[in-house]
C-alpha cells in the first residue's frame, strides 16, 4: 500500500494512499454477500438470494462502496500503527478512486494527540506552595462561622411564609415582609437532622465538617493556581475536536440541570435570548481550558509514570455502577481511572517543597 502523511494545522493529519487492485478486489465476494443480507426480493428469502441474481439487481457502485468500507475498516488501524499516528477522533474519509480491478484511492483526515512542551511544572508547584501563608495552612473555624452555619440550617428548616392572595411579591421601598420564624435550636432539632446526641455533639461534628470544607477550598485554590500556571507555560497545538467535545459536555450538563428544575431548555434559551450556537461561543474559552487541562495532566502522568491504583479503580467503578445501574462499565472504568490518576498527579505536585 502506498501511503503519504501530511501534517495539517490544529494537530490534524491527512493520510493519502492507494490499496493495490488485487487486494481491493479480494473484498468483492464479502461485500456482495453483505449487500445481499439486507436486500429483499420477491421469491427469495432475505439473505438467501443467489449471487447471480444479486449481480443483476444490485448497482455495482453499491458493491464498490461496501468493498471500500470493508477494506478501510481493516487497513486503517494498521496504517495508524505503521505510521505511529495517535488518532483521537473519528476519521473523515473521502474516496478518490473507486472502480473494479483498480487500486482503491482514498484520503483520510483525523485529529491526533498533539506534541506538548511542558514548562518546569515542579518548579511552578514549589513556588506557589512556598507562598502559602501560615494562616492558609492552619485553617480554623470561628464561633461566628459556626453560628452563621447554624442560622442557615435553621432557615432551611423554617416553615414557608405564604403571602396573602393578590399581594404584590415585589418589595417596595420602605416596605417590610414577615421573616419566617426560625425553629428553636435544641436537642430535639439536631436529632431530627441526623445521628446527633445533642446540641454539643452537633456543634462538634459541624465544626469538623466546616474545617474540612475550608481545607478543601484552600486546597482547590492552590491546585487551580498551579495548573493555571502550568497550562499558561505549556506549548501545544490544541485539536479542535477536543474543544468541541468539551463544549458538548458543558451544554449537556446545562441541559440536564435545566431539566431537573422542571424547565424546557428551549424556553430557557428564549429567556436568555440566545441560541445553542451562542452558548457554544460563550463557553468556548472554558472548553479550551478544560481540553488543555486534560492534555497537560495526561502528559505529566506519562512523564512521571503516574497511574491510578487498580484496586482503587475497581472500588470506584463498583460504586459508580451501584449508583448508576444503566452506566456502561467500560466508560465507568475510564472515568474512574482518569479521576484517580489526576488526583495522584495533584498530590505529586503538592509534594514539591
Amino acid at each position: 500500500m502506498k501511503i503519504t502523511v501530511k501534517k495539517l494545522p490544529k494537530s490534524e493529519v491527512e493520510i493519502e494512499g492507494e490499496l493495490e487492485a488485487d487486494k481491493f478486489e479480494s473484498y468483492f465476494a464479502q461485500a456482495l454477500k453483505k449487500v445481499g443480507e439486507n436486500l429483499e426480493l420477491d421469491g427469495f428469502r432475505k439473505g438467501k438470494i443467489p449471487e447471480s441474481v444479486l449481480l443483476s439487481k444490485v448497482p455495482e457502485i453499491s458493491i464498490l462502496e461496501e468493498m471500500a468500507q470493508l477494506a478501510l475498516g481493516e487497513h486503517y488501524p494498521k496504517i495508524l500503527e505503521d505510521e505511529k499516528i495517535d488518532a483521537i477522533s473519528r476519521p473523515e474519509i473521502s474516496i478518490t478512486k473507486l472502480a473494479r480491478k483498480n487500486p482503491l484511492g482514498f484520503k483520510i483526515k483525523t485529529a491526533t494527540l498533539p506534541a506538548i512542551k511542558l514548562p518546569d511544572y515542579k518548579k511552578i508547584a514549589k513556588n506557589i506552595i512556598s507562598k502559602i501563608t501560615d494562616a492558609e495552612k492552619n485553617v480554623t473555624v470561628t464561633e461566628e462561622d459556626l453560628e452563621n452555619m447554624i442560622i442557615d440550617i435553621r432557615k432551611s428548616r423554617a416553615p414557608k411564609v405564604h403571602m396573602a392572595e393578590g399581594a404584590d411579591p415585589v418589595h417596595k421601598e420602605g416596605e417590610t415582609h414577615p421573616e419566617p420564624e426560625l425553629p428553636e435550636f435544641n436537642d430535639e432539632f439536631v436529632k431530627a437532622l441526623g445521628p446527633f446526641k445533642d446540641v454539643a455533639d452537633f456543634k462538634e461534628k459541624l465544626k469538623i465538617n466546616l474545617k474540612l470544607e475550608k481545607e478543601n477550598t484552600q486546597k482547590e485554590k492552590t491546585r487551580l493556581k498551579i495548573i493555571d500556571e502550568i497550562i499558561e507555560g505549556s506549548t501545544l497545538d490544541l485539536p479542535e475536536i477536543l474543544v468541541e467535545i468539551e463544549l458538548d459536555k458543558i451544554l449537556y450538563r446545562m441541559e440536564s440541570d435545566i431539566a431537573q428544575m422542571g424547565l424546557q431548555f428551549d424556553d430557557y434559551l428564549k429567556h436568555l435570548n440566545k441560541t445553542k450556537d451562542d452558548l457554544r461561543k460563550d463557553f468556548r474559552k472554558d472548553a479550551e481550558k478544560k481540553a488543555k487541562l486534560a492534555l497537560v495532566l495526561n502528559e505529566i502522568s506519562k512523564v512521571e509514570k503516574i497511574v491510578a491504583d487498580s484496586e482503587q479503580v475497581a472500588k470506584e467503578v463498583a460504586a459508580i455502577l451501584e449508583q448508576y445501574k444503566e452506566a456502561d462499565p467500560e466508560r465507568a472504568r475510564m472515568h474512574a481511572e482518569q479521576v484517580l490518576t489526576n488526583e495522584k498527579i495533584f498530590q505529586f505536585l503538592e509534594t514539591q517543597q
